[in-house]
């Protein structure tokens, strides 16, 4: 059943955050996934802020036909690692959200590690 499959993802990612959080030197790289899209965040979990974010629902790249495949997610994996170095960011803690490590997310992952955010 749908709703206990998403419940069972809350208590993934709830058991996942305990172990993990993000500074503003090393901050938690969290992924969201949807049918159609797919996001990802850069976040200080001491000061609550998110410094970087990149999302297939941002208006130059929701023309974008593959924003719901692994291609997309690769493009948006490297957006983010583009936008971090920006910022001075290079190390970050990854955050897959109680989503399986594999397919879309998977290739977010790839995307940023090729443009050298290290993880």
């Amino acid at each position: 059943m749908k709703g206990d499959r998403a419940a069972k993802r809350v208590i993934r990612h709830q058991r996942i955050r305990r172990k993990i959080s993000g500074t503003s030197g090393r901050p938690r790289m969290s992924v969201f996934r949807s049918v159609k899209h797919i996001g990802v965040q850069l976040i200080d979990d001491v000061k609550g802020a998110t410094i970087v974010s990149a999302s297939t629902y941002e208006k130059d790249l929701k023309t974008m036909k593959e924003r719901a495949t692994c291609d997309g997610a690769k493009r948006i994996g490297e957006l983010i690692a583009e936008r971090a170095k920006a910022k001075g960011i290079e190390n970050v803690v990854f955050d897959r959200s109680g989503y399986l490590f594999h397919g879309r997310v998977k290739a977010l992952a790839d995307g940023a590690r090729g443009k050298g955010l290290k993880f």
